[in-house]
């Protein structure tokens, strides 16, 4: 069976400087929140959802992103870069800025700890480097510090600044006009509800976000 391909259009959003503040992103990704949800349940076995949005734009240097979460499990217990944050409370962005087959896989918890991956299939792929990793710019509104697992209804939101220069195997240096292929998820593997959402659909027998010939298509314009 054939599932549908979403399609997202973003928009280049200006600055008055080419590296604005993280505060001035998270406010701008709020004006242009459309209410783009990661609401997707692929798999019966697993049929918690949490209320999942995002807003999405880009500059001449970075895309933008901001999540907006509420669940009612939720923990952010790893602190190093390329631990395993889908185990916390969780969101995520996959993207195919080419169609030789190599995808990036961005993963943080809520407190902004971020594993980053590239490859053409879950078995192949390198995790990047920590220094790489430590130029996208991240901040969340849990702070930074580990939190161990709760339960009752949690809000918390993250904004995240992607520069061009962590796609190390292409050349990203202009985006207007182009297309890539991405999906968004938001997971919690080993929360005490464990959940699993994805933006496109996903056609697997079993949770599998590595799986790009689910993803959908971002158009930036």
């Amino acid at each position: 069976m054939d599932l549908p391909v979403k399609i997202l259009e973003v928009s280049e959003s200006e600055f008055r400087t080419d590296y604005p503040g993280l505060d001035d992103i998270s406010e701008r990704l709020d004006s242009l929140h459309s209410g783009n949800a990661i609401d997707v349940l692929n798999w019966e076995s697993f049929d918690y959802k949490p209320d999942v949005k995002f807003s999405m734009a880009y500059t001449r240097h970075e895309i933008l992103l901001k999540y907006y979460v509420t669940e009612q499990w939720f923990k952010a217990e790893k602190t190093e870069s390329n631990q395993e944050v889908y185990e916390d409370s969780c969101v995520e962005f996959f993207v195919a800025p080419s169609d030789d087959g190599i995808y990036y896989n961005f993963e943080l918890n809520a407190i902004g700890t971020c594993l980053m991956a590239a490859g053409t299939e879950r078995s192949n792929r390198t995790r990047l480097a920590p220094g790489i990793i430590s130029t996208i710019r991240r901040q969340g509104s849990s702070g930074v510090n580990s939190i161990s697992e709760k339960s009752g209804e949690y809000s918390w939101t993250i904004t995240i600044a992607i520069p061009f220069t962590v796609f190390i195997h292409h050349e990203v240096k202009e985006l207007k006009g182009r297309i890539f292929r991405a999906n968004f998820f938001k997971c919690g593997d080993k929360l005490r509800v464990p959940h699993f959402l994805t933006w496109n659909p996903v056609g697997t027998e079993k949770p599998d976000f590595h799986r790009p010939e689910y993803f959908g298509l971002v158009k930036f314009v």
